[in-house]
C-alpha cells in the first residue's frame, strides 16, 4: 500500500505550474449536519483554491498548463459551455503566466455578459461565442482555431481530451493524497466523498482511494448525461495510473455515478439544487454554484433523507466551485424572492 506522502511525491514528478493555494481547506459543517439530522458532513473547500473565485480547474489546469508549458506552448485553446467555470480559469491562468488565450464558447441559453463570461472578457482573452455545442464538435473548432493560430507563428496547445481528462485524474489522486493527510490530522476516516463530476475529477477520486486502500468511496452525480461515462472515467483514471507510474487499476466496479439529479438538461437548475443551494448557504455560509455543486447537494440531502447515510456517517463534499455562475442564474434563484 503506498501512502499519502509518498502518493504525492509521485504527482510532484508530473509537469506543473504554480496557480493555487493548496492544500485546500477541509471544514467541518456542523450545522448542516444537525440541519439534516446526520451523517457528519465536512467540505473539501477547490473553491477556495485561489485563482479567479477558484475551483477545481485550478487544480487540474496546474497539469494541463504545466504540460503545455513543459511541450513549449505559449498559447492555450480552450472551449465549452457560455458560461465555463474551467474556462473563466483558464483565462486567468494564462494572464497569470503571460500565455495568450484563445477561448470558443458554445452558443446557449447562458451566453449573456455576465457570471464566468463576464469574468472572461475582463481577463483579456479571445473570447467567441460560436455556434457548435459543447463536446467533440467544439472540439473540432478549437482544433481549426489552434492550426489557424500556428500560421501565425504562435505555439497553441488545445485543452481537450483524453489528454486533459487523464491530468484532472491526476489532479485529483493528489487531492485524495492531501485529503488523506488532512483525514489524519483530524484524526477521522470517511466513509463517502460526494461530488458532481462526470470525467476526470471522479476517476482521480476513484484512483486516490483506490491506490492509498481508503474505507472512504466516491460518490460521482453527474452534471450532463455523457455518452459512455464510466468508460470515459475508468479511461481517465487508468491512464492517470500510467503517468503517475501506479500498479493500481480502475474498473467500472469501482465508479458510482448517478444521473438522477440532472433535470431538463445541463445548466438548467432544478427545484431541489435551488433549495440545497439556499440551505447551505443559510446554515454554513457556505455559497454552492447552481450548475454543479448545488446538483450534487441535492443528491446527497436526498441520500440522507433516504436513509441511505445515517447519523454515523462521515462524509466529505467536494465543493467544485464555479460560484461566478450564480449572477448568471438571478432570475432562477430570484423567482420566490
Amino acid at each position: 500500500m503506498k501512502t499519502a506522502d509518498t502518493l504525492i511525491q509521485k504527482v510532484d514528478q508530473i509537469p506543473q505550474v504554480d496557480l493555487g493555494y493548496f492544500p485546500t481547506p477541509l471544514q467541518e459543517c456542523p450545522r448542516l449536519s444537525e440541519t439534516l439530522g446526520g451523517p457528519r458532513i465536512l467540505m473539501k473547500r477547490e473553491d477556495c483554491s485561489g485563482l479567479a473565485f477558484g475551483g477545481n480547474k485550478v487544480r487540474q489546469l496546474t497539469f494541463t498548463i504545466g504540460d503545455a508549458v513543459a511541450q513549449g506552448a505559449d498559447t492555450i485553446v480552450h472551449g465549452a459551455a457560455s458560461q465555463s467555470n474551467h474556462c473563466r480559469q483558464a483565462a486567468a491562468a494564462c494572464g497569470k503566466l503571460g500565455l495568450n488565450c484563445y477561448l470558443r464558447l458554445a452558443r446557449d441559453h447562458k451566453s449573456i455578459l455576465q457570471g464566468n463570461l463576464l469574468l472572461d472578457n475582463l481577463a483579456g482573452v479571445d473570447v467567441e461565442i460560436v455556434d457548435a455545442p459543447f463536446g467533440p464538435e467544439l472540439d473540432v473548432v478549437k482544433y481549426e482555431l489552434a492550426e489557424k493560430l500556428k500560421t501565425q507563428g504562435l505555439k497553441p496547445y488545445v485543452v481537450a481530451s483524453p489528454r486533459s481528462t487523464a491530468l484532472a485524474a491526476v489532479a485529483f489522486t493528489w487531492c485524495i493524497a492531501e485529503i488523506a493527510q488532512q483525514q489524519q490530522q483530524l484524526g477521522i476516516d470517511a466513509d463517502w466523498i460526494y461530488t458532481c463530476s462526470v470525467g476526470g475529477t471522479q476517476a482521480g477520486l476513484v484512483l486516490g482511494t483506490k491506490t492509498l486502500e481508503l474505507k472512504m468511496k466516491p460518490f460521482g452525480i453527474a452534471p450532463i448525461v455523457w455518452e459512455g461515462k464510466l468508460e470515459r472515467m475508468r479511461t481517465a483514471a487508468n491512464n492517470a495510473a500510467e503517468l503517475l507510474e501506479l500498479d493500481t487499476r480502475v474498473t467500472d466496479a469501482d465508479i458510482q455515478n448517478t444521473d438522477d439529479y440532472i433535470g431538463q438538461a445541463y445548466g438548467y437548475l432544478t427545484p431541489e439544487c435551488i433549495e440545497a443551494l439556499k440551505l447551505v448557504a443559510k446554515t454554513e455560509g457556505i455559497f454552492l454554484d447552481p450548475v454543479y455543486t448545488a446538483k450534487a447537494m441535492a443528491c446527497l440531502i436526498d441520500h440522507i433523507q433516504q436513509g441511505k447515510l445515517g447519523r454515523d456517517d462521515t462524509v466529505i463534499f467536494l465543493h467544485t466551485g464555479g460560484t461566478p455562475a450564480l449572477f448568471a442564474y438571478q432570475e432562477e434563484l430570484t423567482a420566490d424572492l
